[in-house]
């Protein structure tokens, strides 16, 4: 007999999940993002390795898998987190001599994080100190060695970069595309690269691994056989079962008004009603997260008051988290003690609690999105994909049966996307054409992209580009600067900006300032201690704006001795300092190669602030008499996001920014003030004179043969 702890609608099903496994990626962050950790847990942590290895649900097929790669120039293997597939095929394949004389089994990860651990564990099981024979290669940080590494783990963002240098991938005997359901930018420019390279490279293997159910896709994308012959097939798909455990969906009878709210009121119905067993509740981000964290612990500790025998352990869970507050989630509690986790879709299937019985899906997730009409990408809430809602539901049916609250109605469920739009299709395109183009791929528009991007989207691309110096009128990339920015692990702003802060004068400070804006979180604010973290927070802010306030925090990092002591005084994510201190070294690496001046303004900010807009013109914006900024390109409201530090202050009338994310509004994050002369006289190409408006933006059309 069911509880209905909600007025809901209970429909039982089993939703494929498995059991207990080894659980392999995490959210993906912002490449850079240093605070974030994928936990592998291991529940069978008592038995010797190869008993481990023997449980996973791949297991029993590791000689068909062998065959299939044998006789197949591509295999699709579908199978859920946790499977075994990330770690235990890359094994399979050394083991049964595609690492000899020389070669190297290559396994791509879409999150930088994930291709670490993965290769740490791997390691493990074989014994071997990780950057040796099993080793990882991310952005800023190789962890191999190029004569003994023969399994390697990467971001799929790194194997296109190795393509610039090799492009028929020479080295590599297999490769494995992990986690190719999640479709991220670099993923779908891999496939379409691996796509060429295979009809070059007969000898290649491809193994493309998803735990969705979009193998008959990939399965056709790489299939090289046109005669109609299905003997004559060159792709062939495998799927791997797992360990299923029933999941109870109940579904609510009419829309929420609040979900965040919902998700407060039922996880503590749950705790009241239920039995043992801990929660799982899925929300959009970080903020919501926290505000819900506070609201448990609120209700809880009423509760406890209240004489009930069993307590509240609520823990958050999200990419930005330090890794310490991230391993809490894992640590076992006492019988009277139940956890709740509020996590972001980084426990979609990253992650395996052990003891999960219940989840909460609040139906929405937080996605990056460009619109080619703004030329505005940014950061938007909207409703989950029903595979998402799968995953989600899944993660109470990994060691036991459990239930999923969903807090939307059955109606809405059926109205959802299958799957979550590839980000090929809602991504600013700049950076993929700028790799196509280093690459030699002269006519984007005809790259085999498995979901073709939207042409507009490709045409602005093009247009930043150029507007950037990086390509001409022709659409080819110039020499040197193109292929320069194109040689930047970075956003290609970004890149600009690095390459011209010699003629500034400030190279030193520009190296810092692009360092710290590929760490998020470098503010930490503590639920309950908001306000002490505020105070801190203020003594590093300038009034220019966030970019010289976070030069700021990263000088006083380094004359304080890069101290953790000292940032956990100050608030600051040492982890994520300690990251853009590396990043800064790799950086000042390319600019010493291409031979950038080492100079410093000492001290004024002028140059400084001109470098920014040599990047970052394009992302300018005017205050208007209504309250708020308008885009000079299109004329779109912004507002400046409240963790600014210009939010609080006298509105400056010019500005640019970094990004922008949609909530309420749209707000733009990371802003410096700026002058419009600066605009004209950094981008006489993009800008000109106006009338009613200070600037008004040219429309340049250029040609991509």
């Amino acid at each position: 007999k069911q509880k209905c702890i909600l007025p809901v609608k209970i429909n039982k099903c089993h939703l494929g999940t498995e059991g207990p496994g080894v659980s392999v990626s995490e959210e993906r962050q912002s490449p850079a993002e240093s605070s974030g950790v994928t936990v592998i847990y291991n529940p069978y942590a008592s038995l010797s390795i190869e008993q481990q290895r023997q449980k996973l649900p791949v297991f029993k097929l590791r000689n068909h898998i062998l065959y299939l790669v044998e006789n197949y120039q591509t295999l699709v293997i579908v199978g859920e987190t946790g499977c075994g597939k990330s770690t235990q095929i890359p094994q399979y394949l050394a083991e049964a001599g595609w690492t000899a004389e020389g070669r190297v089994v290559g396994v791509t990860q879409p999150r930088r994080v994930a291709a670490v651990s993965v290769a740490g564990r791997v390691a493990d099981e074989r014994g071997a100190v990780l950057g040796h024979e099993v080793g990882y290669c991310i952005r800023f940080d190789d962890c191999t060695d190029p004569q003994a590494t023969r399994i390697k783990f990467l971001t799929d963002g790194m194997l296109v970069r190795e393509m610039m240098a090799d492009p028929l991938l020479t080295r590599y005997s297999v490769l494995m595309l992990d986690e190719a359901h999640e479709r991220t930018l670099y993923t779908d420019i891999a496939i379409g690269l691996l796509k060429k390279v295979q009809k070059k490279r007969g000898d290649l293997r491809l193994i493309v691994a998803s735990a969705t159910l979009d193998a008959e896709k990939f399965r056709d994308f790489f299939n090289q056989n046109d005669t109609g012959d299905p003997s004559k097939d060159t792709s062939v798909i495998l799927t791997v079962e797992g360990r299923t455990f029933p999941v109870d969906i109940f579904y609510i009878q009419s829309p929420v008004p609040d979900y965040i709210k919902s998700t407060v009121e039922t996880a503590m119905k749950i705790h009241q009603m239920e039995n043992d067993g801990d929660i799982l509740a899925f929300l959009t981000g970080q903020e919501e997260v926290e505000t819900v964290v506070s609201m448990l612990i609120e209700q809880a500790r009423a509760l406890s008051r209240t004489g009930m025998k069993k307590h509240l352990r609520v823990l958050p869970m999200y990419a930005g988290l330090p890794s310490p507050e991230q391993m809490k989630v894992f640590e076992r509690v006492s019988h009277s003690v139940r956890k709740v986790i509020v996590a972001t879709n980084i426990a979609e299937t990253s992650i395996t609690v052990h003891g999960i019985a219940f989840v909460i899906d609040c139906g929405f997730v937080k996605l990056r999105a460009y619109n080619p009409k703004t030329a505005i990408e940014c950061l938007v809430v909207v409703p989950v994909s029903k595979a998402s809602a799968n995953q989600r539901a899944g993660r109470a049916g990994r060691n036991r049966s459990g239930k999923c609250y969903r807090l939307y109605t059955e109606e809405d469920f059926e109205k959802l996307p299958k799957s979550t739009v590839p980000e090929m299709q809602r991504s600013n395109l700049a950076p993929v054409i700028l790799q196509l183009k280093a690459l030699g791929i002269d006519n984007v528009l005809r790259f085999p992209f498995l979901s073709p991007p939207p042409a507009q989207s490709m045409v602005q691309a093009l247009e930043l580009l150029y507007a950037l110096g990086g390509l001409d009128m022709h659409c080819r990339l110039t020499e040197p600067l193109g292929m320069r920015i194109a040689e930047f692990p970075l956003n290609p702003m970004f890149a600009k900006m690095l390459l011209e802060s010699g003629n500034f004068g400030c190279s030193q400070e520009i190296l810092t300032i692009a360092a710290m804006m590929q760490i998020q979180n470098i503010f930490v604010i503590p639920p309950n201690q908001k306000a002490q973290a505020a105070r801190q927070h203020r003594k590093f802010a300038v009034e220019e704006g966030d970019h010289l306030t976070m030069l700021n925090v990263y000088e006083a990092f380094v004359k304080h001795s890069k101290s953790s002591q000292w940032c956990q005084e100050h608030f600051l994510n040492y982890k994520g300092l300690v990251r853009a201190s590396v990043v800064r070294e790799q950086l000042k690496k390319l600019l010493v190669r291409f031979k950038v001046p080492k100079k410093s303004s000492e001290g004024d900010p002028d140059p400084v602030l001109r470098c920014i807009v040599s990047g970052f013109f394009a992302n300018a914006a005017k205050f208007h008499s209504t309250g708020a900024y308008r885009t000079i390109r299109d004329d779109h409201e912004l507002h400046i996001h409240p963790t600014s530090v210009l939010y609080a202050e006298k509105p400056p009338r010019w500005v640019v920014y970094n990004e922008v994310i949609q909530t309420a509004k749209y707000y733009m994050r990371d802003v410096t003030a700026v002058e419009s002369a600066w605009l004209l006289e950094l981008a006489p190409h993009f800008y000109q004179q106006g009338t009613h408006l200070s600037l008004k933006a040219k429309r340049v059309k250029v040609d991509d043969h």
